[in-house]
């Protein structure tokens, strides 16, 4: 452990002397209530001093099995739900939207991770996720955060100097509309659901539509012309998705 304490120290140790390097990582064990291991409060303080090594990686690009550095933006947290792990203890487990520029995906916080949730991981808020482990999840590719992961805060008005959003605008004329179909969603409440096929100049597209916005498209018909604006894009198994949800804009052109 203290051999990769000093690794960290040494791509800094030009900006900060060495005791201000460990009492900053004993700051931070204490702000995160011991949260963080000392290799982790080291990492963010390298990374503070903008001398890391993480490469920053786009939601949309990410495949199962990578460890990526990413920055997004909570937008819905899901309900805590306990179980039973093979040794018998209790775990706990949340799932979290996020969302970049590029797409959204899940978030998945474990136990100790959870008590984050209120405390500083709101909805609207802003993170950087160091290290998080890639892997499939039910419906989509998920970030886990393990062992050697991080989360760090960002200020609320980070939204204003990066304009992080997904503002993706797509139109073309409805080639054909599926049938709505119902689906029961993890809380137990269920939804609806549905997907087109509209002509963009020479490309064929797919559009999955949820919820209230599935009432919108039933005023549609094959052969109009619409414009959906706030497309958000997923990576499926390694292929775009384009969906439509409760923020997006659907209007005939």
């Amino acid at each position: 452990m203290q051999k990769i304490i000093n690794n960290f120290y040494d791509k800094v140790k030009d900006l900060i002397n060495k005791d201000e390097f460990i009492n900053s990582i004993m700051e931070i064990k204490k702000e995160s209530d011991d949260l963080f291991e000392d290799n982790i409060c080291a990492l963010l303080i390298v990374d503070e001093l903008n001398r890391s090594d993480y490469h920053f990686s786009k939601i949309s690009d990410l495949e199962p099995g990578m460890e990526s550095t990413i920055i997004a933006k909570i937008i819905s947290i899901g309900n805590i739900r306990e179980f039973q792990k093979k040794n018998g203890n209790k775990g706990k487990v949340v799932n979290l939207e996020i969302l970049d520029k590029s797409a959204k995906c899940k978030l998945v916080l474990w136990d100790k991770d959870i008590n984050l949730i209120n405390n500083k991981i709101k909805v609207n808020s802003y993170i950087k996720i160091i290290n998080g482990y890639v892997k499939n999840g039910l419906n989509d590719i998920e970030i886990n955060i393990g062992r050697w992961s991080l989360i760090e805060f960002l200020e609320d008005d980070y939204l204003i100097k990066n304009d992080l959003k997904n503002d993706k605008l797509i139109s073309g004329k409805i080639l054909e509309i599926q049938p709505t179909r119902p689906f029961f969603k993890s809380n137990g409440d269920y939804g609806f659901f549905t997907s087109i096929k509209i002509k963009e100049k020479n490309k064929i597209k797919k559009i999955y539509i949820w919820d209230e916005k599935v009432k919108e498209i039933q005023k549609f018909n094959s052969g109009d012309f619409i414009i959906f604006d706030g497309i958000v894009s997923k990576n499926k198994n390694g292929i775009i998705e384009n969906h439509i949800e409760s923020n997006s804009i659907i209007k005939k052109k």
